[in-house]
């Protein structure tokens, strides 16, 4: 490296952790960074994903496309080709605009920084995505939790009480929610967003399992955004996620979305498999059906309480979901274990809708625990 200092010179370990205890923000250091279990070789139903790989003629059309992809160059900074696509697919009108990012995650960021003013409230069920809370904190923004009730459902009273409160800059709206399952009341969430003196952002992740949507409702409300993501629809490897919502909010977060965002590897894939509106169809509707065979299954098991569920995961209550987790995980089964994260979701289990050959081994496990 023709470094002319001395080798094996290199701070001390207590002169870097005094250095970042100085500079780092403290309530960053107090977290603990977000946690993606390893599951190489395992039966994977913990991050609800699509189970279904692709057929073999599309991923050949997928390869010869992205083969084209001048990697050397930076992808189109609009990502228009994936916003027309996306346009087309949802059949957004002209005076709804769209803006994407990578995941909705990024979409999720962009909002929280563009509204966290100086003393800004952001209001949010509890529980509920944890990168809500997380996000807020990034921003040094005021995180406002609101309990759902013990039936998961939305408490819609303390909700509106809290933004007359609060006066919050932002609230968020899962729908269906993550990680209970469930698709709150639609009225219920109309009187949040007719109350709120600020932004609700209603977050459709699940979209594709569920039978109700506020996207038609954008152009209604002035201060609605929808988001959802690709991801559960089989493309979560792609990191795309879209926000739709009234010109003026787009125009203001696109301000805060950094640019190149979305690569040119997921800009050439998501419009050739948003096209397979067909394969799309099939497979949402091959895990509404198992995802009501194997809530079916697990409330026949004894002890065993299956929630209702809008996603394409179900949330299990068990006598001890901390045995079951080891059990599932001696049999190469991952879950999420939600024990611990709330008090609602004690002895809780999440459980991602598989293959019916997955599901069947994840049943054979919890009647044999």
């Amino acid at each position: 490296m023709n470094d002319p200092r001395a080798p094996g010179l290199a701070a001390s370990a207590d002169d870097v952790a005094a250095h970042v205890a100085a500079t780092i923000r403290p309530e960053i250091r107090a977290l603990a960074a977000y946690p993606v279990a390893k599951a190489e070789g395992m039966i994977k139903l913990d991050a609800m994903e699509n189970p279904y790989s692709l057929p073999a003629d599309v991923r050949a059309r997928l390869a010869n496309a992205l083969s084209e992809i001048a990697i050397n160059r930076y992808p189109d900074g609009g990502a228009d080709v994936v916003k027309a696509a996306l346009r087309a697919s949802l059949a957004l009108p002209d005076d709804v605009a769209l803006m994407v990012g990578n995941g909705s995650d990024e979409l999720l960021q962009i909002i929280t920084t563009a509204v966290a003013k100086p003393g800004a409230a952001i209001v949010a069920p509890d529980p509920s995505f944890v990168m809500y809370r997380l996000y807020a904190v990034y921003a040094n923004a005021r995180y406002v939790a609101v309990p759902l009730q013990d039936n998961f459902d939305l408490d819609g009273d303390a909700m509106l009480a809290a933004i007359e409160r609060e006066r919050p800059a932002l609230i968020w709206l899962a729908y269906p929610n993550n990680p209970t399952g469930n698709l709150f009341d639609a009225a219920t969430v109309e009187r949040i967003i007719r109350a709120a003196p600020g932004l609700v952002v209603v977050d459709e992740a699940y979209y594709a399992f569920a039978d109700r949507s506020f996207l038609p409702c954008v152009r209604e409300f002035a201060n609605l955004i929808v988001v959802r993501t690709v991801s559960k629809i089989g493309m979560a490897g792609l990191r795309l996620g879209y926000a739709v919502a009234h010109p003026a909010w787009i125009v203001e977060l696109e301000k805060v979305r950094p640019p190149y965002n979305v690569n040119a590897l997921t800009q050439a894939a998501v419009p050739l498999l948003l096209a397979e509106h067909a394969l799309l169809d099939e497979q949402a509707r091959a895990i509404r059906a198992e995802r009501a065979r194997l809530t079916s299954a697990l409330s026949t098991i004894a002890g065993v309480t299956a929630y209702p569920t809008a996603t394409n995961f179900i949330v299990a209550r068990a006598p001890d979901a901390n045995a079951l987790f080891a059990a599932l995980r001696v049999a190469n089964i991952l879950v999420k274990n939600l024990h611990g994260w709330h008090p609602l979701l004690k002895n809780c289990l999440r459980i991602t809708v598989g293959t019916p050959a997955e599901n069947d081994a994840l049943l054979k496990v919890l009647k044999q625990a």
